[in-house]
């Protein structure tokens, strides 16, 4: 035993950076442990070709900031690091519709809208939100869009985390009185989702991270969580070992415990709901068997739209700028990289609607082969992110997976409504209508046209809400049902489906668990 702490945190995204510092303010000592590097703006990536900074595939060697984990069902694109997905995101921070707070197993535990709303304020201030004021090209196209649609006041700039200012002028820190860092103008080179190297994202290593640690908030990072034990009693109420060990060192697997009154899991779903059905089998068997249920995606579909047009730039502004509500249901939003950075190109293969594997196959081929001086012209363009934008359609429609622990991996199986869709008819029909305005064609990632797999940025729950452990993991203040003085505060925690980009969601739900904690005697 090397530390006592107060409490030890499991992670350092939203979820994660919101307890400590809420938790280092009520004067508890607290650990945080992560898998992932830390990062600095001179340590990222230029363009996402340099994989070994931009991708986390620790068996080649890659530590890089975003991880991409294929299931049966769907295809997960998460952030690794310290300040999570934070580093990799692409800064957009809207808030649900009604509908979100009324659906799913949290339903009638709280007026959620209401209490949540002084919560959402708190995390929009945290977190420096703005509406973008650089509406680009591919923002103008989207807007044009909506207006042939009739639609135009549907369409609107997105609140966005980034430090616009004057474009790569340091300044003292603009947020917190001269506590936090000082920061540069955002120059809207497009590159946020392979890391801000201008320190105009307000990742949470410029705030919730950076406040806590000036509060004495110790981090381990480059180290993965492998057990947690109650000591004691076994609720937990005596506290808990945690045991860790290094997740980038090929030859020091050493193992370090730790002992703490209380544990905060904030890994995200991956981390997370594999680390608690793991620890349900061995040290937590009074974990709900709700573990790994109602997983969500937000029905989601991302669509590239190639042009041949070298004229047109579309590296230009930040990663989403704007959002257009095609109908109640669901939002569209353009969304770039920064120039060079063309290592989707490798996974490029034309839309094509369901079927079976062989009639999408003959679908790809038909369509290659009926127009092969377009298509070799758009694989190959010189500068794959200037001449793209990726389309990301979100739905409020509502489906759920369940994780459950495989032999070497977890395993997906569907749960209620029907399976999430890797092709999606209006999503398509809007790229479609987005590409003529372009003179592009619209493509996915392989794994969507052949495989039929749908991917997500945003997967969501496996720990959620509930009147009872019969019915959910936690309870509505974050607790979970069996322990004490145990807590989920990350996406897993999201009990319905926003239908919107949900780091402000969690940020908030965050803010609110971590009000529910008395400050230390």
């Amino acid at each position: 035993m090397t530390e006592n702490y107060d409490y030890v945190i499991i992670g350092s995204g939203f979820g994660g950076s919101v307890s400590a510092l809420r938790l280092c303010e009520k004067g508890y000592k607290v650990l945080l442990v992560e898998k992932g590097k830390w990062y600095g703006k001179d340590d990222f990536p230029e363009t996402n070709w340099n994989l070994k900074k931009w991708l986390w595939l620790p068996s080649l060697r890659f530590f890089g900031i975003m991880k991409m984990t294929f299931f049966r069902h769907v295809s997960i694109i998460s952030g690794v690091g310290v300040g999570g997905g934070s580093l990799v995101y692409a800064n957009t921070l809207p808030t649900p519709k009604p509908a979100f707070y009324n659906t799913g197993s949290w339903k009638g535990l709280e007026n959620w809208e209401a209490v949540l709303k002084p919560h959402y304020a708190t995390a929009l201030r945290m977190l420096g939100a703005t509406p973008n004021p650089h509406l680009e090209l591919g923002d103008n196209l989207l807007q044009q869009l909506a207006s042939q649609q009739g639609r135009g006041g549907h369409f609107e700039a997105a609140r966005v985390s980034v430090f616009f200012g004057e474009a790569e002028k340091t300044v003292p820190d603009p947020y917190f009185n001269g506590e936090g860092p000082a920061r540069s103008g955002c120059n809207i080179c497009g590159a946020c989702m392979t890391g801000c190297r201008h320190n105009a994202k307000n990742s949470l290593d410029k705030n919730y991270l950076h406040l806590a640690r000036n509060k004495g908030l110790e981090i381990i990072a480059e180290n993965e969580v492998l057990g947690v034990k109650p000591r004691g009693s076994q609720d937990g109420s005596e506290g808990y070992t945690v045991t860790f060990r290094n997740a980038t060192s090929f030859f020091n697997k050493r193992k370090t415990t730790v002992r703490t009154k209380g544990v905060v899991f904030a890994g995200g779903v991956l981390g997370t709901v594999k680390l608690l059905l793991k620890l349900k089998k061995t040290s937590l068997p009074r974990l709900s068997k709700r573990v790994g249920d109602d997983v969500r995606t937000n029905n989601e579909s991302l669509i590239f739209s190639i042009t041949p047009d070298k004229e047109k730039d579309l590296t230009k502004g930040i990663a989403i700028g704007s959002v257009y509500h095609a109908d109640e249901n669901s939002h569209l939003e353009p969304v770039r990289y920064g120039q060079g950075s063309g290592f989707w190109r490798l996974m490029m293969v034309p839309v094509v609607s369901g079927g079976s594997f062989f009639s999408r196959m003959f679908q790809i081929t038909g369509k290659i082969l009926r127009h092969p001086i377009v298509y070799f012209r758009l694989f190959t363009v010189k500068d794959f992110a200037r001449q793209s934008i990726v389309l990301l359609f979100m739905q409020h429609l509502d489906s759920t997976l369940v994780f459950r622990r495989g032999f070497f991996r977890m395993k997906t199986k569907v749960s209620k409504g029907s399976r999430p869709k890797a092709q999606i008819p209006l999503a398509a029909r809007l790229a479609e209508k987005y590409g003529e305005l372009t003179g592009g064609k619209s493509f996915v990632i392989l794994t969507e046209s052949v495989l039929n797999m749908p991917s997500t940025a945003h997967i969501l729950g496996g720990a959620v809400m509930g009147k009872s452990e019969a019915e959910g993991v936690i309870d509505k203040n974050n607790r979970v049902f069996g322990y004490k003085n145990m807590l989920v505060c990350d996406g897993s925690m999201v009990s319905a489906n926003p239908g919107v980009n949900p780091s402000l969601t969690i940020t908030a739900l965050a803010e609110r668990a971590m009000e529910k904690i008395a400050e230390k005697d």
